[in-house]
């Protein structure tokens, strides 16, 4: 019985993980693709982002959400019995993406594939990491000298970041065009010396990349852990207590201009990490999508409002844990 492939798409959050699966299964020239994808927090915006597509092809029935939780530490409880349920359809699908949350540690997932049940029915084809490439070159994920200094001194974004980056077996450099050439040439040089003997990068832009260089790299990369070094390896099981994330509900009208100002100054004051959401623009039938990633922001209107769900606006906001929620939705309220 022919294994289905699986394409594990990691990444930090923010990178162009989402944009990357809509592009993807745009373009799956005729093969049927299911998603599973898996969000930090109570509330999930990516399954949304892919079904707002407006494409056939991001069909509700093949894209699964996984929220409340990031699937290296719910790989028992939650990844294995929807893969199962997958697998186990009449009719299969021919590709299948796992999406992880932007804070997950791909490793445990992968090792996932080993399990009985599992393992006769599907591999992983590959695992995909999509680095924001200007916040690599930024500085986003290093320490500074004062940090590094300290005897107690750890970088739980880096720590993310490295272990996404160990267990790689293609790397995409995304948001190219958003860096010089000059800059992003670095970039690629510094990322590649830290990669495995093999491990291929390629520049991206909004996640635009031949399906066949994704599909296809079969790296049946549950039988290749050992090449695979993780930081967490000798720690056991991973948590997240060094992440938190909250919604903010808005009840009077959005004014975009005006919010898009609001969480500038947040961003800034707060160092948060990520923004996502939907908004009601009052008098536009279409929902507007908010995207933010440190201080960059994108709005745009992603598909018409459905006449069975309510117009409602409201934000997921990801930082580091300590954030001080009250005077953050205070701020983006008043």
């Amino acid at each position: 019985m022919r294994k289905i492939p699986v394409t594990v798409i990691t990444g930090f959050l923010g990178a162009g993980k989402t944009t990357l699966v809509r592009h993807l299964m745009a373009n799956a020239n005729g093969r049927r693709i299911a998603l599973l994808v898996n969000e930090f927090g109570d509330v999930g915006i990516d399954r949304d982002l892919v079904l707002g597509c407006g494409d056939a092809a991001c069909r509700e029935d093949d894209i699964i959400e996984l929220a409340n939780g990031c699937l290296c530490c719910t790989v028992a409880d939650d990844f294995l019995p929807a893969m199962t349920k997958l697998i186990e359809r009449a009719h299969p699908p021919d590709h299948i993406l796992v999406e992880t949350s932007g804070l997950a540690l791909p490793k445990p997932l992968v090792k996932a594939f080993g399990w009985p049940g599992i393992k006769a029915r599907a591999t992983v084809d590959g695992v995909v990491t999509v680095v924001d490439g200007p916040a690599v070159y930024s500085g986003r994920f290093a320490s500074s000298p004062e940090e590094m200094a300290r005897p107690d001194h750890e970088n739980p974004l880096d720590e993310v970041f490295s272990d996404q980056l160990a267990c790689s077996d293609l790397v995409l450099v995304n948001k190219a065009d958003l860096m010089e050439a000059e800059g992003l040439q670095h970039l690629t040089g510094e990322l590649q010396a830290r990669l495995r003997p093999g491990v291929k990068l390629a520049a991206t832009r909004q996640g635009r990349i031949a399906p066949e260089i994704l599909l296809g790299l079969s790296a049946a990369a549950e039988d290749d852990l050992a090449s695979r070094p993780s930081l967490h390896d000798a720690l056991g099981e991973h948590d997240h207590n060094d992440f938190e994330s909250f919604v903010v509900d808005f009840s009077n009208a959005v004014e975009p201009e005006a919010l898009e100002a609001k969480l500038q100054a947040v961003i800034a004051a707060h160092d948060i990490l990520r923004v996502k959401g939907f908004l009601d623009v009052p008098g536009k039938p279409m929902r507007l999508a908010l995207q933010g990633v440190g201080p960059r922001i994108e709005r745009y209107f992603d598909r018409a409002w459905q006449a069975d769900e309510p117009r409602q606006s409201r934000l997921v906001v990801i930082g580091q844990t300590g954030l001080d929620r009250a005077a953050i939705i205070a701020a983006l309220l008043a």
